[in-house]
């Protein structure tokens, strides 16, 4: 990363794109304390991330791009050890467990091992888990892939119920589409370097041009 600064307000999805190794998934990793920068500060809902790790990780949940869960218990099992480590109450996780799993369709696979699982039933587990606290923001890399048509757009629903309670919520994604019809504002990296970060609005002010038009000129190679 290369000295850059944001700020994800309250409330909104911000919508962060770039092409493959543009430092989408690392700048998510140190936001969420799986890399450590090496300068600056990171503050997630007012708390530190490296300072007051604890209760900056309590104001979030991050599901990641790649769904790599212990592979060697079952789903009913993850989502409880999760539940467990937000303090979840019983029965609230229980209805929402309930609740999450028959959206998503995968209510009836919660007994079977993880390791029997597709790729698209790990990535909707991964999602139901990080559900389960309301966390004031919610952290997602590339959280479509591998979702079917119904799965996606209960996601996307959920997530603008989010902020319209005042929840914050940001997203890394491929599908221009999605984060223009989503999106309040959009961060584009290039190179560990912010090259716009605003509404689509204001970003297309001065122009007639798509996304898909403003993102290739901000992020071709010269």
């Amino acid at each position: 990363m290369d000295n850059l600064n944001m700020e994800i307000k309250k409330g909104e999805i911000f919508g962060f794109l770039g092409p493959n190794g543009a430092g989408k998934t690392t700048t998510l990793r140190m936001i969420t304390g799986i890399l450590a920068p090496t300068g600056g500060e990171i503050y997630v809902n007012g708390y530190n991330i490296s300072t007051e790790a604890l209760e900056a990780k309590r104001s979030f949940t991050y599901v990641p791009d790649h769904p790599d869960i212990f592979n060697a218990i079952s789903g009913i099992d993850y989502l409880n050890f999760i539940a467990d480590i937000y303090e979840v109450p019983l029965q609230k996780r229980k209805e929402k467990i309930e609740k999450y799993t028959k959206d998503f369709e995968i209510y009836d696979a919660l007994t079977k091992l993880v390791s029997s699982y597709s790729h698209g039933m790990k990535q909707k587990l991964l999602i139901s888990a990080a559900l389960l606290p309301e966390p004031a923001v919610f952290i997602l890399d590339e959280p479509l892939s591998g979702l079917d048509p119904k799965s996606s757009r209960i996601l996307k629903e959920i997530m603008k119920e989010h902020s319209k309670k005042g929840g914050t919520v940001l997203f890394s994604s491929h599908i221009l589409e999605v984060v223009e019809n989503l999106c309040d504002r959009i961060g584009i990296i290039k190179d560990g370097v912010l090259v716009a970060c605003d509404s689509l609005e204001n970003l297309k002010k001065h122009s007639d041009s798509s996304l898909e038009d403003i993102f290739m000129e901000l992020t071709e190679n010269e």
